[in-house]
């Protein structure tokens, strides 16, 4: 059988360090002094069109050469083929030069992959580079007035990811999740329940707690509207109708009661509340998330008001005649923002305050990372702007992962109105979509009843994540669940599919007593010559940590969703041109098998940071 999986896919030695340095001396030889340091520069992958693996550009260096670029390539290539034994030949484009690599030094880059020790190395060279940086990493945030959706998916999935992404990148992160449990928008789903609730319970409508709060929301927005009309109608202004609605009035005071403390508003408030903890609970492990801390915008607003009265005694902030407290931040080229109203009652930015204070006091993280929608730019500014004159120190450390809207082909998604996609009702469609996909292409031969249920919400998942994860988390998108679901597209069951076909191969290897393990390929002897679909596979697979280091730094599940489908396109290429079981020659075979069972690894690994499971059959 092939290989096990490991969570991080990793060269003993670095190529691109080796060809780098070798390039430094060459720059030298040629001149260029002082010579830049391997990491003052990169290396690009060279074009298809031109054989090479990787491309230098000398134009930034040929003045100081003091010949044209296409001489100090060629200066440059004569000496690294003369000097770097990794390089066995090259050729100059217009400046460019391409590097080709030996076989020797390809097949030397698959042993050093699969050997046991790889993941262990590189988290040692890791560790000698540099310190593990703490992050934390909010994402989720729902609010209790309602369940979640297609645009919270894809906030879950993209928090996940990068969590995830970043922790295989070395960092120690907690995922933390904010509740938005608090509030004018939650006493609108507690008003609307006290009015026409009639004491329903989720046992007694049979629906889930977050669907049934949800209900109520919808139906305060339906009444409030009603109420507006009513007024109008009777000649009332319709903007003081609007604030003077009874559903409305009703909502602030209940606010105002809350926090007083009032007795009876708080237990209804629990008891909704934790109505909708349960179905977020039920949703989140149906959707393969999970958080290492969570907090609550009704504990931490509490903690915000005293970094008000922080602000307030520094000369932070200031009194309006009315009692507000307000902070101007025209300096900053942003307006005057309302930190507490004269009623004493806090606003959003009051609780932001208060949980990036407790995220800080908890992990002592001075970076963390804000998954929230784009709609919420200005709001993240201001947040940074305030903890900054309020001279915190993780002010700087704040980073907003900002995205955007996810539609459908039915239009935007609007909560208050009812016309939200919800998650719980798309993941079931995913699932029915990615059940009669399957089994119309005949996947599913050989599965019980329950190894084809588990299949099919795997395919589903992984195709829901892939989808909303392929695309740059700032692009608005467009989703379309039926083209999500396609094993010969750009999608995650693509993907997936190509795992399941290298696993079905390490199983037939098996039965003829075949191994992929590193003791076999090592033992096999030496291939000589690759072909070019080897190489290819074996450049791909050896850049799995640059992307990694590359999604890490940019905050970017999307590189590994493009990097796993080059992977799994790169191999189906390999699988056509290169037979596995059926090559006569053992060394030869050995090592097809290798990049099998390294490329399923590979696979397993990249999908694993996205949350995506690999199928082992299909």
């Amino acid at each position: 059988m092939f290989a096990a999986d490991l969570r991080a896919v990793n060269t003993s030695a670095d190529l691109d360090l080796t060809l780098r340095t070798a390039l430094s001396a060459a720059l030298d030889a040629a001149g260029v002094r002082p010579a830049p340091a391997p990491d003052a520069f990169s290396l690009q992958p060279t074009r298809k069109e031109f054989r090479g693996a990787y491309t230098f550009v000398t134009f930034p260096y040929a003045k100081a050469a003091g010949t044209s670029p296409d001489g100090l390539a060629t200066k440059l290539g004569k000496h690294l083929t003369a000097t770097c034994p990794a390089v066995s030949g090259f050729n100059v484009v217009k400046g460019f030069l391409n590097l080709e690599i030996a076989d020797a030094e390809w097949v030397r880059q698959l042993a050093a992959l699969v050997s046991p020790d790889s993941e262990q190395e590189a988290r040692n060279q890791k560790q000698e580079t540099s310190p593990a940086e703490r992050v934390v990493v909010e994402y989720s945030s729902p609010n209790t007035n309602k369940p979640l959706h297609l645009g919270h998916l894809r906030n879950n999935f993209l928090g996940y990811a990068v969590a995830e992404i970043l922790r295989a990148d070395g960092a120690i992160v907690t995922k933390a999740n904010l509740i938005n449990d608090r509030g004018i928008h939650i006493c609108k789903s507690m008003i609307a329940y006290q009015r026409f609730g009639h004491d329903e319970t989720p046992e007694s409508s049979g629906q889930k707690g977050d669907h049934l709060v949800g209900h109520y929301y919808v139906l305060f927005d339906k009444h409030y509207r009603e109420e507006v009309a009513q007024l109008v109608a009777e000649g009332v202004s319709e903007e003081i109708a609007k604030k003077q609605a009874p559903l409305l009035t009703g909502a602030q005071e209940l606010l105002l009661k809350w926090e007083e403390n009032d007795p009876d508003t708080v237990d209804l408030w629990r008891t909704m509340n934790g109505w909708v903890y349960a179905g977020f609970d039920q949703t989140y492990r149906a959707i393969g998330v999970d958080f290492d801390k969570f907090y609550y915008e009704s504990e931490t607003y509490l903690l915000g008001k005293e970094r008000v009265e922080e602000g307030l005694a520094k000369g932070v902030f200031f009194k309006k005649s009315d009692g507000s407290v307000w902070i101007d931040l025209t300096a900053e080229n942003l307006d005057e923002k309302l930190l507490l109203r004269a009623d004493g009652t806090s606003v959003y930015i009051t609780q932001d305050l208060g949980t990036a204070e407790l995220k800080y006091q908890d992990t002592g993280c001075r970076r963390s990372v804000y998954v929230i929608g784009d709609e919420q730019n200005y709001h993240m500014q201001v947040l940074q702007a305030i903890l900054r004159r309020l001279e915190k120190p993780y002010a700087d450390g704040i980073h907003h992962l900002s995205y955007g809207m996810v539609d459908l082909p039915s239009g935007r998604m609007k909560s208050r109105e009812g016309t939200v996609v919800d998650a719980d009702e798309l993941v079931q469609e995913m699932i029915d979509t990615a059940r009669a996909t399957t089994e119309e292409l005949g996947k599913i031969d050989g599965l019980s009843a329950a190894e084809a249920d588990e299949l099919f919400r795997t395919l589903a998942l992984g195709a829901l994540k892939f989808f909303l994860l392929k695309v740059e988390p700032k692009k608005r998108m467009l989703f379309n669940p039926a083209e999500s679901i396609d094993f010969r597209g750009h999608t995650g069951p693509f993907v997936q599919y190509t795992h399941a076909r290298i696993r079905a191969i390490g199983r037939k290897a098996a039965e003829q007593g075949l191994s992929a393990d590193a003791a076999a390929f090592a033992g096999a002897g030496a291939v000589a010559e690759l072909n070019d679909s080897e190489r290819e596979l074996i450049a791909q697979l050896i850049g799995y940590r640059a992307a990694v280091r590359a999604a890490a730094a940019a905050l970017a599940p999307s590189l590994i969703a493009q990097y796993a489908y080059e992977l799994a396109k790169i191999y189906n290429r390999f699988y056509t041109d290169s037979p596995v079981l059926s090559e006569a020659d053992a060394a030869r075979r050995a090592l097809r098998l290798a990049l099998s069972g390294r490329t399923a690894a590979t696979l397993r690994a990249a999908l694993g940071l996205l949350g995506i499971g690999a199928p082992e059959r299909m």
